[in-house]
């Protein structure tokens, strides 16, 4: 039903695309933004990750420069049966992270220094294994092909504001400047509730099956709760100039001070640590022990 759910919600965002394509500039801007869609969505497939890890200047790190950290996506990689990922840190102080990459098989984890020097390296593991919980369930590609069209809508609804006020006559607009206007301000909206209803359908999911993967819920429950607040501290200056990038993390990135960070694209904080909650009492790991999993880098 999520991967159903998931698929609309896509469908809605190009349609949205299209749709801002057509009163732009009509028949063929619709035509355009069909093509433009189609062609986004390759590149998307083959390279939003690169772009993505670039955007946030990341580098990569292995066992020699960063070894804790490393040894901890490795040991949850074995846990979820996973190819090992690329390991990225990001100079940021906010504490986030975010998992990237069109399959398993070529998947990157990120997380920022501000996560890495704040957490426990238990809460760090349930993060990460939240990480890994979105490349096993495949949904690092559609995050990134949802960063990919809704930073398209954003540049679209630009052009017709420009359109709207100084090019509002052009006959092939079915709308005139009005239509134009109309996409400049509600395109971005619409994208963005598509967004905000992807996100939440896949951090549930994911907050479950990282559970899984490091055999303890209140190790991301203490995370959760714990980067929140720090987050909402601590400007992220990339995000907040390429805000579309924000569903992609595990908590919302975005200061909340523009008006492309008035909704957020994240479930409530306190809604996610409650059903970690429930679910470590549900298994009956009330204590911060992990299970009987193999021997790791956290303790």
């Amino acid at each position: 039903m999520n991967t159903l759910r998931t698929f609309v919600l896509l469908a809605a965002l190009t349609a949205i695309f299209l749709a801002a394509g057509w009163l732009v500039a009509g028949e063929g801007g619709l035509l355009i933004a069909f093509v433009l869609a189609l062609g986004m969505n390759l590149f998307s497939y083959w390279n939003a990750d690169k772009i993505v890890l670039r955007m946030y200047h990341a580098r990569e790190v292995d066992q020699n420069t960063a070894p804790q950290f490393h040894g901890i996506v490795a040991q949850l990689a074995e846990n979820a049966s996973l190819p090992m990922p690329k390991v990225y840190i990001i100079d940021n102080d906010q504490p986030n992270a975010f998992a990237t990459g069109r399959n398993p098989e070529n998947a990157a984890v990120a997380a920022t220094t501000g996560l890495l020097r704040r957490l426990s390296s238990q809460e760090v593991a349930g993060v990460m294994a939240h990480e890994l919980a979105h490349v096993k369930n495949r949904d690092t590609l559609t995050m990134t092909i949802t960063a990919t069209i809704a930073g398209a809508i954003s540049m679209l609804a630009n052009f017709a504001m420009f359109a709207g006020l100084f090019g509002g006559n052009n006959r092939d607009n079915p709308l005139g400047g009005m239509g134009a206007l109309l996409v400049a301000l509600l395109a971005p909206l619409a994208a963005m509730l598509v967004q905000m209803g992807i996100s939440r359908t896949r951090e549930y999911a994911a907050d479950r099956a990282g559970a899984e993967i490091c055999g303890q819920p209140l190790w991301l429950a203490s995370a959760l709760d714990k980067i929140a607040g720090a987050a909402k501290s601590h400007e992220n200056r990339v995000a907040e100039k390429n805000p579309a990038t924000a569903h992609m993390f595990i908590i919302n990135p975005l200061s909340g001070k523009h008006f492309g960070s008035l909704f957020s694209t994240h479930p409530a904080t306190s809604e996610r640590v409650a059903r970690l909650e429930a679910l470590a009492r549900e298994w009956g790991k009330t204590g911060s022990g992990g299970g009987n999993r193999p021997a790791s880098p956290w303790g």
